[in-house]
């Protein structure tokens, strides 16, 4: 990194930086509380609060959110007449899944190979490291030029929306000249990128039901209809042959004209096994980020150790579907629910429940903050031109914004480049992309205040 004032400052904060994240890895905050205790998402939201304090905010709150988790706000106040930017992070994680599969324990930020280990460390309470390297490097370095609003949520994960809900009750709360998400991440590690577009999400949870009761598959198994069988069928008739997703009135031949992935990188950042086929048509870039895409995230039925030889008389499923910009999710999920009734099998009774929606995101890339950005991510990664890339996962609070918002300008950065494998066993985070991106984030604030 070519060397300036705010680039020392950092890097002479790193150290700080992965003690600060050590702690705030070490709290189990997966907000589904039949999982975890609700203490450990509160010990992280005061953890929050407290460091926005440390410095120097005010009107630091525990903001309680309609789906029962808390949010933290912040308002640390710049020059009068400056412009006011809103930066945002969650301390919510996804749970660690097979601890077996972690080479060191999930929340224990672990170092190995020049990375850090834990869970949480880059998705995404690495983003909010980043926030306040940022901001400190500022403060050593002339002040910061701008207000700066931060917002911390505690639910992102779960897409249960109560920070967008909380944000539609208060939109006072939360408006910006610019917004900056640090919860997205670079193409490739070493590639300075925005991500100008989000999937949207929606949940569904199939119940399929076809006895009263399971029966003696000896029996009965050969007339009786197995409702596991039933939901398979279902589930099966969502992929093509080429496994592309077939949601029947859902279009799937969308076109990426940005940022290119081939085939043989995303073959190797997703771990696919030799001899293993990529799934769906179009380019890989297409697939991703453009077409929508189903995933079975879990079935409930009876596990193979312990199976008895019965016909099961019920069994249910939760589905999701991504959706790409230009595709209303409400409407997917529509078209989703009637795909599955018309799909059902032998007359089975079927129920589709909808818990949880996140529309698609699109930016304008052509706005002052936009330039700013390229500007200050060229500094930080050594003359490197900022690329523009798609992201296959969801942020719905992104568009609840937009809507609250429109006149302001979204940008889409963070630290979950591929080899950070979030929402995987041995989630990680580069030092040295929280290096660069907190240059670039305390870069753009400057250069942006003066734009």
């Amino acid at each position: 990194m070519s060397s300036n004032p705010v680039a020392e400052t950092v890097a002479s904060l790193m150290p700080r930086a992965k003690a600060e994240l050590t702690e705030l890895v070490a709290f189990k905050s997966v907000a589904d509380f039949d999982q975890y205790p609700k203490s450990e998402s509160e010990g992280a939201a005061n953890w929050v609060a407290d460091a926005l304090r440390a410095e120097g905010f005010q009107d630091v709150a525990l903001l309680d959110t309609p789906d029962g988790t808390q949010s933290v706000y912040g308002f640390l106040p710049g020059p009068e007449g400056a412009k006011t930017v809103l930066l945002y992070a969650h301390y919510d994680v996804q749970p660690p899944l097979d601890e077996a599969a972690w080479v060191s324990p999930p929340f224990e930020l672990t170092e190995r190979d020049g990375r850090w280990y834990g869970r949480g460390s880059a998705d995404c309470k690495g983003g909010f490291v980043m926030h306040l390297l940022a901001l400190r490097a500022l403060k050593a370095n002339g002040g910061v030029p701008v207000h700066v609003k931060v917002i911390v949520e505690g639910s992102e994960e779960q897409g249960t929306g109560g920070l967008e809900r909380y944000a539609e009750e208060h939109p006072e709360l939360l408006t910006a000249d610019t917004i900056v998400i640090g919860d997205a991440g670079n193409f490739r590690a070493g590639l300075p990128t925005v991500t100008s577009t989000l999937r949207g999400m929606t949940l569904v949870r199939l119940q399929v039901d076809t006895l009263e009761g399971n029966l003696h598959s000896g029996q009965f198994g050969g007339a009786a209809p197995d409702a596991l069988a039933a939901l398979i069928r279902v589930l099966d008739s969502l992929r093509a042959e080429d496994g592309s997703t077939t949601v029947d009135g859902l279009a799937d031949d969308a076109v990426w004209d940005g940022l290119q992935y081939e085939e043989e990188a995303f073959r190797a950042d997703a771990k696919v096994l030799d001899g293993v086929e990529l799934i769906g048509s179009g380019t890989v870039a297409d697939r991703i980020w453009a077409r929508p895409a189903v995933t079975v995230l879990g079935i409930d039925c009876p596990p193979v150790v312990g199976a008895t030889p019965s016909v099961q008389a019920g069994a249910r499923a939760l589905i999701s579907l991504r959706v790409p910009p230009g595709m209303d999710a409400a409407e997917a999920t529509k078209l989703l629910e009637a795909h599955v009734l018309a799909h059902t099998p032998w007359g089975a009774r079927v129920s589709a429940e909808q818990i949880g929606q996140g529309q698609a995101f699109r930016a304008d890339t052509s706005t002052p903050a936009y330039a700013s950005m390229a500007e200050a991510m060229s500094v930080a990664y050594d003359g490197q031109e900022m690329q523009y890339a798609g992201m296959g996962g969801s942020i719905p609070l992104c568009n609840t914004l937009a809507a609250l918002y429109p006149q302001t300008e979204i940008l889409l950065i963070g630290l979950s480049e591929p080899e950070a494998q979030i929402h995987a066993a041995n989630e990680s985070v580069s030092p040295d992309e929280l290096e660069r991106l907190s240059v670039a984030e305390a870069l753009f604030l400057r250069t942006y205040a003066a734009s």
